[in-house]
């Protein structure tokens, strides 16, 4: 059901657009299953929810048969409601800012006008010999960048389009011979396609579309400037397309200065609808010292699945991970310290189903979309509302039911109260609970006899170091996402146990002490090398000054038998002859010189023997 709540120019706060309608409406979330790497997977695309049965189909919307072909091969035939919204727009040309979630099939809302606007190489003499981007894709995370070129170039494989992804994280000489070797579509984080641009590997005086995609999530990771540079180098001419979950004001100033008469569109999913009724929730109290010991009792309730953990620190996210591995659970982590080739493998460890517990920070689980996510815990009270939202969102999709636990500590209580107020859930003072408690062990389903422990006939899983590793060729500091000078953790440990990050591996990296930044070979320190020994080499010259002149020799260490001569030998001044210096005098005893006592002592000896 459509419910206009806007047209004309809106609030008149855009000057310069035309605002043609605002649409707000309810719907269902739907998925699409995506993969993090670029390999074939038997479904690639898959239709994770239900649609109106009156909603129109692709091919009515006037979308390229050979891209409907594509769609129907996977059961993809009518759209969802952004889709429904944003293709008639996008189809003819003009620029969309469109306000959606992610999970809500927006990739295929942008994604088709892309495909349907490539042109033959042989229609354009210029582009058929330099084969130039087309169209261009920004987008915030890695993740995220690899699962939209797995979902363009499926969608568009029977018209033989040529998707890259262009991300940090990975060696720049493959990306670059994919730009060499032509390509219609690119994908790809600010960070990456700058630098490409900049060093005239990626060509964008071609492009004629550009999307940006999740705008709001690449602001707070401060790409903004990184994003308006990028703009900056494309051509005027060309269609925009902007999506945002939400409206920001940076983002208004961005839209109001690189998009032409846009129209906005809204689809956003009801709070209590499409998360309250289909996703169970429990909020306890929990103190830091237990949480643990809980948590892992929780990944043992009956009839649990996939399950994703959330904290806010990359370092809570590696310790709660290395203690669920110590449990015994299949567990892997996706953090920002953890390199691109760890991070991959966990992914893929966990939707593979290799591990069924995957720890993430919120940063770093942006733009994940896996499917059959049974439970989510929130192991670290979320920063606010928006953030509650999207963490227990990652379940309880496709109509099916989820479990949502959430644990805040004491210090987190007034947060908690602020979300529970913003949100209605009338949980504003959480029950107090611990690993014991009886009333944890009832609302979850978990079994009398279970502890902190997963028992040995329960691990079933294979675990992370079953998932390939793969090497991302870097090494010593030219890892981004590692500190300079540490070795990125990898991916696998202890056998079975689907520890992450907790070993240093070598194809995780090395310190960036002793290589060379760009991955060349490791450069001898002569601190350290064991090929040169300490005897060969020459000895430590001490070289000293007197007023402002060189001491040519140093002094010797000769003890004298007589008080009196206890004084240093004079050595020669470069270049004085015979010169004498003046004797070092130590003091002692409150200011005394050294040779100051031994006459005295000289003199008191002389007394008594006379």
């Amino acid at each position: 059901m459509f419910a206009v709540s806007g047209g004309g120019r809106g609030d008149g706060s855009w000057p310069g657009a035309r605002w043609r309608e605002a649409i707000a409406l309810t719907l269902e979330t739907s998925t699409i299953d995506n993969t993090d790497n670029l390999e074939p997977t038997p479904e690639p695309l898959h239709a994770g929810a239900p649609v109106r049965p009156d909603s129109p189909t692709f091919a009515e919307l006037g979308v390229h048969p050979d891209i409907v072909r594509a769609l129907n091969e996977v059961g993809i035939e009518r759209t969802f409601a952004i889709q429904e919204l944003t293709l008639p727009l996008a189809l003819a040309g003009e620029d969309v800012i469109g306000q959606a979630r992610t999970g809500t099939g927006k990739t295929l809302g942008f994604g088709v006008p892309l495909l349907q606007r490539l042109r033959p190489a042989s229609a354009d003499a210029e582009n058929a010999s330099r084969d130039v981007p087309q169209a261009l894709v920004v987008v915030p995370t890695r993740e995220l960048c690899v699962q939209v070129t797995r979902d363009l170039a499926d969608a568009g494989r029977h018209l033989g389009a040529r998707v890259t992804a262009i991300y940090g994280g990975r060696p720049y000489e493959p990306q670059v011979a994919s730009l060499q070797r032509g390509v219609d579509i690119v994908v790809g984080t600010p960070g990456r396609l700058l630098d490409l641009a900049e060093q005239r590997h990626l060509v964008l005086g071609r492009i004629n579309a550009l999307v940006l995609d999740e705008a709001d999530e690449m602001l707070d990771l401060g790409f903004l400037p990184d994003v308006e540079r990028i703009l900056r180098m494309l051509p005027e001419q060309r269609q925009t397309m902007l999506f945002s979950a939400t409206m920001p004001g940076p983002i208004i100033t961005l839209s109001r200065t690189f998009l032409t008469q846009p129209t906005h569109i809204r689809a956003e999913e009801s709070d209590a609808s499409a998360i309250h009724e289909r996703t169970r929730q429990f909020v306890y109290r929990a103190h830091a010292l237990d949480k643990v010991e809980l948590l892992a009792k929780t990944l043992q309730a009956d009839q649990r699945g996939l399950t994703m953990i959330f904290t806010r620190t990359k370092r809570t996210a590696q310790r709660v991970a290395d203690d669920l591995a110590d449990r015994g659970f299949a567990v892997g982590a996706v953090h920002g310290d953890l390199g691109q080739g760890a991070r991959e493998q966990a992914l893929r460890a966990f939707r593979s189903g290799k591990v069924d517990v995957l720890v993430a920070t919120d940063v770093a689980a942006r733009g994940i979309d896996v499917i059959d996510v049974t439970h989510v815990v929130n192991y670290q009270c979320p920063e606010d509302a928006k953030t509650y939202i999207h963490r227990i969102g990652r379940t309880g999709r496709a109509g099916k039911e989820g479990v949502a636990v959430t644990l805040v500590d004491w210090d987190d209580v007034p947060r908690w109260k602020l979300i529970s107020d913003e949100l209605d859930l009338g949980v504003d003072n959480p029950v107090e609970t611990y690993s014991t408690s009886e009333h944890l062990f009832a609302d979850l389903g978990i079994p009398a006899h279970a502890n902190g422990t997963l028992p040995k006939a329960a691990r079933t899983r294979v675990g992370l170091d079953a998932e390939h590793l793969e090497d991302d060729g870097r090494s010593g500091r030219d890892r981004r996402g590692a500190p300079s000078g540490r070795r990125e953790r990898s991916g696998s440990s202890r056998s079975g146990s689907g520890r992450s990050g907790s070993v240093r591996s070598g194809s995780g990296g090395s310190s960036g002490r002793g290589e060379d930044s760009r991955g060349g070979p490791d450069v001898a320190d002569p601190a350290t090398d064991i090929a040169a020994p300490r005897a060969n080499r020459p000895p430590r010259q001490r070289r000293r000054r007197r007023a402002g002149a060189l001491v040519g020799e140093p002094a010797t260490d000769e003890r004298i038998g007589s008080a009196e001569a206890h004084q240093s030998p004079v050595p020669e001044l470069a270049g004085q002859g015979e010169t004498t210096r003046r004797p070092r005098r130590r003091r002692r005893n409150g200011g005394a010189s050294a040779s100051s006592q031994a006459n005295q002592t000289v003199d008191t000896q002389d007394a008594a023997a006379s």
